[in-house]
């Protein structure tokens, strides 16, 4: 009755579905066909295929009817596994029942990850406006899938970030779903100086600060007046907003240093002016009594000695 009710709906149009968009699986399905042992085989194998492909039309129009590269990779890889181990197997039944087995085994693999899918994968976004790129499971063709957020709104909330004066701070906005996006987005970057909290912000009060591919921008040698209301938006090149987030920036001044007592030294004894060093009128007649002297006796010490030497020559010479 299986084959049957099988091969009554066998001339529904063959639809390709998610796991047959994949060109391995489909040329896979036609070397299986193809050994079948007689002609009248490979065509019951064949409507079973096309039916098979019907049943996976079916599994992906209730889950949304797309997938993503990443999913179908692993529902094929997964497929592809099975077949191998279902082709090393000793055939035990009719050909056109293990047919039917390891086609319906590569629906409930396709079921199985594009439930993953669709629960936590197609729309990971749990604010901001996501556009990425997927497979439609029925023409076989990426489009652009819109995730809008749950709110509504851009806007993903504010995060206080406290620093010290003098230290760093790094500011960072990425998402793991901006990887999704279909083009690469601009992170724009602004700010509002004073004191966060205290006064309701307007647009014409955050100054751009910086464009940057990258998520994050760092904060060096910060100031007191440095600290605002920094603003990080995603933008794509047509400067629409798919994502925002502000960061409240406290810079704490640093605490006052404490200054040692100045010591003051005792006055000295003979008065403010008095110098060990200042010469007076008595050390200095003292001083030229005693360098002439020694003047003196050294005159008079050089001319003996310069006599006797003279002398000594003089007797030398005479025979």
């Amino acid at each position: 009755m299986l084959l049957m009710s099988l091969f009554l709906l066998c001339s529904v149009p063959a639809a390709s579905a998610c796991l047959q968009c994949d060109r391995r699986i489909r040329l896979l399905h036609e070397d299986y066909i193809l050994s079948a042992p007689t002609v009248d085989n490979q065509i019951e194998m064949k409507k079973i295929r096309d039916y098979a492909y019907v049943t996976y039309k079916d599994t992906s129009r209730q889950r949304k009817g797309v997938i993503d590269p990443t999913t179908l990779y692993r529902a094929r890889t997964e497929y592809q596994s099975e077949f191998n181990v279902f082709l090393k197997t000793p055939r035990t039944g009719s050909v056109t029942f293990e047919a039917i087995q390891i086609m319906e085994k590569g629906r409930k693999i396709l079921e199985k990850h594009l439930n993953t899918f669709i629960h936590d994968g197609i729309c990971p976004n749990k604010c901001g406006l996501l556009r990425r790129r997927v497979m439609d499971c029925f023409s076989c063709r990426y489009k652009i899938y819109i995730c809008p957020s749950p709110s509504g709104q851009q806007d993903c909330g504010e995060y206080p970030v406290q620093a010290e004066e003098g230290g760093q701070v790094v500011l960072n906005c990425f998402l793991p779903w901006h990887r999704l996006l279909i083009e690469r987005p601009e992170y724009h970057y602004s700010w509002a100086p004073g004191v966060p909290r205290t006064e309701k912000l307007n647009e014409s009060d955050f100054k751009p600060l910086v464009v940057t591919k990258d998520s994050s921008v760092v904060l060096n040698q910060l100031h007191v007046d440095e600290q605002g209301t920094y603003r990080c938006s995603l933008q794509d090149r047509n400067r629409t907003v798919l994502y925002r987030v502000t960061f409240l920036l406290t810079v704490a001044p640093l605490p006052d240093q404490t200054h040692r007592p100045i010591i003051t030294l005792p006055p000295l004894p003979h008065g403010d002016d008095y110098s060990l060093f200042e010469p007076t009128e008595g050390l200095l007649s003292s001083v030229i009594a005693t360098v002439t002297a020694l003047s003196l006796v050294a005159s008079v010490g050089l001319t003996v000695v310069l006599r006797m030497m003279v002398n000594q020559r003089r007797a030398t010479e005479e025979p």
